[in-house]
């Protein structure tokens, strides 16, 4: 794993390829056991004797769990030692998997998966803070892209490898091994980010250090999250589900290969350039360019080798949003950077959740490619409020 731009000299001290490499991996085992319940559902149903519907609210209670204990987690974390936090999060998260395999039944099934929604709620961020505050500015969003890019490989890596241990082994292996990893990975997590990072400059209109950031500065500034996380998740959550309707089976695990890629590039190139120039115009451009290609998708839906071109240009769009809007959030909040990058995971996940709640009901009343329209239209809002965002972090500094 390499820091991207240069090498060292573009990082803080303490800040090592090492360490972005063992925050990459944290981010993907804690996104593969987001991402890997959805297809294991069939096999965990029949194992307790539920409807898939049913299985369905493991997914609901993850996400809601998540949701509200997010910012909780980013404002201990901003009061406490990282270090610990981070620890203490990893092996709940550990515990809640194995409670997961071993189950006795459905109800105390749902609520392991409570507890690793929590869980997941404090890791997130708290890889995320320490990575962007030890990183230089001009190489901030680049390195949090890379980071990023772990909970991207495995939504295409991760979650179908724990498919496959589900159908041969059985889903319960999928959840000891996530259960294992993230263990080990609590021991050098409690040493790494032990020492204070060394202050870096956030840029000009950083409102964080006035102090404490208006709430309304940070709901209107997450908020685009939210709106970009249901223009982006109405497509992938009923892609697949589409596809088999129209008789594409096949098709469907090699789209989803060349949507993750096009994702993963997607977050190194948004990195790049918000690194390289204004964070915000970098979130306007992806917003834009997401609400275009959606509809570009829409249209070349029939026909599979054109939806493949589009679904990795989509991609390639919509995750460049993502390093530019958390570099964006450190620039502006650098003093409270886990809270507020708490409140725009708890944000991703209010998106996702409203696409999966929503989408279904227009796929079926009026088919996908309406709601692909739908989401797009979505993403236009969410670039205009992205537009008004400095003017008012500089006027929050202003008035301290």
């Amino acid at each position: 794993m390499n820091v991207p731009s240069g090498g060292p000299k573009d990082t803080a001290p303490g800040l090592s390829a090492g360490l972005v490499a063992l925050a990459w991996l944290t981010q993907f085992l804690v996104g593969t056991d987001l991402f890997v319940v959805a297809p294991l559902l069939p096999h965990i149903a029949a194992s307790f004797g539920v409807s898939p519907a049913g299985a369905g609210l493991l997914v609901t209670a993850f996400s809601i769990a998540y949701v509200v204990a997010s910012p909780v987690a980013g404002w201990v974390c901003d009061r406490r030692d990282r270090a610990t936090v981070l620890v203490v999060a990893l092996v709940l998260f550990s515990a809640a998997n194995v409670g997961t395999a071993v189950a006795p039944g459905f109800g105390a099934l749902l609520a392991t998966r409570v507890v690793a929604g929590v869980a997941a709620a404090a890791t997130g961020p708290t890889v995320y803070a320490p990575v962007s505050t030890r990183t230089r500015p001009r190489a901030r969003a680049q390195v949090l892209a890379v980071v990023g890019s772990g909970l991207l490989t495995a939504l295409w890596v991760g979650a179908p490898a724990g498919s496959l241990l589900g159908r041969y082994v059985g889903w319960q292996a999928a959840f000891v091994i996530l259960a294992v990893g993230t263990l080990l990975l609590a021991l050098p997590h409690a040493f790494v980010w032990r020492a204070r990072p060394v202050p870096v400059s956030a840029g000009p209109g950083a409102a964080g250090r006035a102090g404490r950031p208006a709430m309304g500065v940070v709901v209107s500034a997450v908020a685009v999250t939210g709106l970009w996380a249901f223009s982006v998740y109405s497509l992938y959550t009923f892609l697949a589900v589409a596809l088999h309707s129209d008789g594409r089976v096949t098709v469907v695990p090699w789209l989803l290969v060349v949507y993750g890629i096009g994702a993963v590039v997607g977050g190194q190139v948004g990195g790049r350039l918000a690194d390289r120039g204004d964070a915000v115009r970098v979130t306007r451009a992806a917003l834009a360019l997401t609400a275009v290609v959606e509809v570009v998708v829409a249209l070349l839906f029939p026909v599979t080798w054109a939806l493949a071109c589009a679904l990795g240009l989509f991609a390639l769009a919509a995750y460049a949003f993502f390093p530019a809007q958390q570099r964006h959030l450190v620039d502006m909040f650098p003093e409270r950077a886990s809270a507020v990058l708490s409140w725009n995971n708890s944000a991703l996940f209010v998106g996702l959740s409203v696409a999966g709640a929503v989408g279904g009901g227009i796929t079926q009343a009026v088919g996908y490619p309406a709601l692909l329209y739908i989401a797009a239209a979505v993403a236009v809002p969410a670039c205009l409020v992205a537009r008004g965002r400095p003017g008012w972090a500089r006027r929050q500094g202003n008035r301290a």
